[in-house]
């Protein structure tokens, strides 16, 4: 399966970690570990249970599979680049921004990229958003502590749970419409893959626990519409300053306008996940993706 002599032959997969998102790090870390051994890698699997992890001598690069606090944040990036190895996805820096809500929104609307309308707010102060509206906290991943409000009776729960999980929470316009996700992996935009949760809308469960949420890839979009999401989804990955791959999650309004709502430096590789179905919808099998991501590794 080898198209061209591989720069790395002896790499490791961070996976676990230490963040909420554990679990789901963990499968897809051995997801990515077999894909990269099927593809001619000898790979060393490191479950990460603290800041200060080391890697085996012989290890040339690193494939990182941390999602959420310390694994996309910038944290494991700069702990390898401490240790001189290279590694796959976004540096210390795009991380760290793509990993803050706050941080990501004034990037995108300096680069003309449209996003929801929001706000932050601290505990005790009043919300001046009017509902339906989503609240999350700025700096974790797979929608943990994220919430869709409609109903008043509804708010304070939401943000008290919200502000569990950090100092402030950000409070946006919830966008009313289709739910699109757009991977990029080695300069390559994927297919346009459209999510249709059970549920009111793609939370934690209907990521990861539950097998209800169908998907549409190639998304059922015009081809103008189609080259539209997929131009903003490279000008929103250019625009955070990420490399090697990445997958920017999207919202269109019934009259076609779009909301880009994040980018995830490190998506998931579970059965569940979008950048994998995107990656096949393209002809590309799952360890040739994982080996097209590991030939990207770099400091």
């Amino acid at each position: 399966m080898e198209a061209a002599i591989k720069q790395f032959r002896q790499v490791a997969v961070l996976k676990g970690g230490i963040s909420a998102e554990r679990e789901v790090s963990l499968v897809s870390g051995a997801a990515i570990a077999a894909g990269l051994r099927e593809t001619g890698y000898d790979v060393t699997e490191i479950d990460v249970t603290a800041p200060d992890f080391t890697v085996p001598n012989g290890v040339e690069a690193v494939f990182i599979a941390l999602h959420g606090t310390f694994g996309e944040d910038g944290g494991s990036q700069a702990r390898l680049e401490e240790l001189k190895l290279p590694y796959v996805g976004a540096g210390v820096e795009a991380s760290r921004i793509a990993f803050d809500k706050l941080l990501t929104e004034q990037c995108l609307l300096k680069a003309g990229v449209p996003v929801p309308e929001s706000e932050t707010l601290v505990a005790g102060q009043a919300r001046t958003l009017t509902l339906p509206v989503v609240v999350k906290p700025p700096r974790e991943g797979s929608s943990v502590g994220c919430h869709l409000v409609f109903d008043e009776s509804d708010w304070d729960a939401a943000f008290t749970e919200a502000l569990t999980h950090d100092e402030e929470a950000m409070v946006q316009r919830f966008i009313p419409g289709r739910e699109f996700t757009v991977g990029i992996v080695d300069s390559e935009v994927l297919p346009v893959v459209e999510i249709f949760p059970a549920g009111e809308w793609y939370d934690y469960a209907a990521k990861y626990e539950v097998d209800t949420t169908r998907y549409i890839v190639p998304a059922e979009l015009s081809p103008e519409k189609t080259a539209e999401m997929q131009a903003m989804a490279r000008k929103t990955f250019e625009a955070l300053g990420a490399r090697g791959f990445g997958r920017v999650d999207f919202r269109m309004t019934p009259a076609g306008d779009l909301f880009v709502l994040e980018l995830n430096t490190i998506p998931g590789f579970t059965s569940h996940s979008l950048l994998p179905k995107a990656a096949a919808a393209a002809g590309i099998d799952f360890p040739v993706l994982c080996d097209r991501i590991m030939r990207t590794a770099s400091l």
